[in-house]
């Protein structure tokens, strides 16, 4: 096995753009579930809608890249609406099968063959990607030292998902600790005391369920910059994967997100690199390299299980801040 390689490529992921995308979407999904206490299990629509509007926006209709941004997260808030108006009445599962269903929808629309012309159906859509690249003012070359070298391309990518990613846990750290966010952590606790004080439980969550698809659909644009948007990617499991990282790091935090999504796909890319070499090393005779790479999200899922069990607020959470365990 080839440690240096398998290291190098653990610690290039701390910056990649997939990890910058769920860091970003785990911001938003912690205005919904850790502040508002929103069971809301369509983080994958979010991000599909936002990414697939920046792409038809550039490739079908000429839209600049910040154009293109406008539209993918205009769609999202719509959607948050829709999604919203007759669902949001609903508490904890009802709300979480209904959220699933709908991310489910979503997905499936983008990949039949009735709008093959404007999302590509099962193909998906690239070529979209000149806009955002001629605004690069980053010189050709390659930069960087070690694992964290790129080309200009690279590093205009992750440049500006950090800095999306930078406002996004700023705007939750204003708010939340704003008369706004001090209602909404009230509503996760019990929403009938905030009712029976005369604020608008609906319209409250209704505003924390937009921040958080605003989020996510910013998520979804930034993991569709560098090469392509396919409805394979915004399946069922992104959504638990956003959780997994959400819950690592700490639901009801700022930063316990973007944390959880490090580590989420620092420990993805080292198992997936790791347990394939010990297949082919012979340590793990009895295993091809296909089982392998499935192994690694049973070793998450597990990770996952034990962490609810044990500590169950995440690394950066606080006990007394839990949606999930009464006190």
């Amino acid at each position: 096995m080839d440690f240096l390689q398998i290291l190098s490529n653990t610690t290039s992921s701390i910056l990649s753009p997939a990890t910058i995308a769920y860091a970003l979407a785990a911001v938003g999904l912690a205005v919904n579930f850790g502040y508002a206490g929103l069971l809301n299990m369509g983080v994958a629509a979010s991000m599909a809608i936002g990414a697939y509007g920046y792409a038809i926006s550039a490739l079908t209709f000429g839209f600049p890249w910040w154009a293109g941004m406008f539209v993918g997260v205009g769609a999202s808030i719509i959607f948050a609406l829709l999604l919203g108006i007759p669902t949001l009445r609903l508490r904890g599962d009802y709300l979480a099968i209904v959220t699933i269903a709908a991310a489910e929808v979503v997905r499936l629309l983008f990949l039949t063959n009735t709008f093959d012309a404007i999302t590509g159906s099962a193909d998906g859509l690239s070529g979209y990607h000149d806009s955002f690249r001629a605004s690069n003012p980053i010189p050709d070359g390659t930069y960087g030292i070690g694992p964290f070298t790129y080309n200009a391309t690279g590093w205009w990518v992750r440049i500006f998902g950090l800095v999306i990613l930078a406002l996004a846990v700023l705007i939750v750290f204003t708010i939340m600790r704003s008369p706004w966010g001090r209602v909404v952590k009230g509503i996760r606790e019990d929403e009938d005391a905030v009712r029976a004080l005369g604020k608008n439980v609906y319209a409250y969550k209704m505003q924390a369920l937009v921040i958080g698809g605003v989020f996510g659909a910013l998520g979804g644009i930034v993991y569709a910059l560098p090469s392509s948007v396919n409805p394979g990617v915004y399946v069922t499991s992104l959504t638990f994967f956003i959780y997994t990282a959400l819950l690592l790091g700490g639901a009801a935090t700022v930063f316990g997100p973007v944390l959880g999504a490090v580590l989420f796909w620092v420990v993805q890319t080292f198992l997936s690199n790791v347990l394939p070499a010990l297949v082919t090393s012979g340590i793990l005779p009895f295993m091809s390299t296909t089982q392998a790479q499935t192994l690694r999200f049973i070793l998450v899922g597990v990770a996952l299980m034990l962490l609810v069990i044990f500590k169950p607020q995440g690394l950066l959470g606080n006990k007394k801040e839990l949606t999930f365990v009464k006190q």
